[in-house]
């Protein structure tokens, strides 16, 4: 029987995991994306094309496109939207991101979160975790990857 994500609490011990991992998106039914772990960035950033603010009950709603494994057709999405923000990316430009917010979980740990939406076509991995969705109670050790468990795909 599968455990189910926890909160991590200020007692608890840090859970290691390495420079890459793997991460659900249960709000958006999405699991075993690859995300790389970024110490330098403050918040989480997802891949997105096509982003589309909408108001649906008052509320700002985001429509993105995203594609989760190499090879496969890009999907439609939507997420509550917080608000746009400037980012500066890692080419030292600065960016203005919509912001949505999530349920993220990264081994037995859930929490709900920012991420930032932006264009990571050139990047390796299609997902970021920064430090605000690391200080939940992770320890990060950049000579290792996968520490939580092999992604399904064979190219790691």
């Amino acid at each position: 029987m599968a455990r189910s994500p926890r909160t991590l609490k200020a007692d608890r011990q840090p859970i290691d995991i390495g420079w890459v991992e793997c991460v659900d998106l249960p709000d958006l039914g999405l699991s075993r994306i690859k995300a790389k772990i970024d110490t330098g960035a403050a918040t989480s950033s997802i891949h997105a094309t096509r982003v589309k603010p909408l108001t649906i009950d008052g509320q700002l709603v985001v429509e993105f496109w995203f594609r989760a494994h190499r090879g496969e057709a890009a999907r439609k999405y939507r997420a509550p939207g917080v608000e746009q923000r400037s980012v500066k990316s890692s080419n030292g430009a600065i960016e203005l991101r919509y912001v949505i917010e999530t349920t993220m979980v990264l081994g037995s740990v859930r929490w709900k979160g920012h991420m930032t939406l932006a264009n990571r076509n050139t990047m390796n991995f299609p997902i970021l975790i920064g430090r605000r969705a690391l200080r939940r109670g992770f320890r990060v050790d950049c000579r290792r990857k996968w520490t939580l468990g092999l992604p399904e795909e064979t190219d790691r």
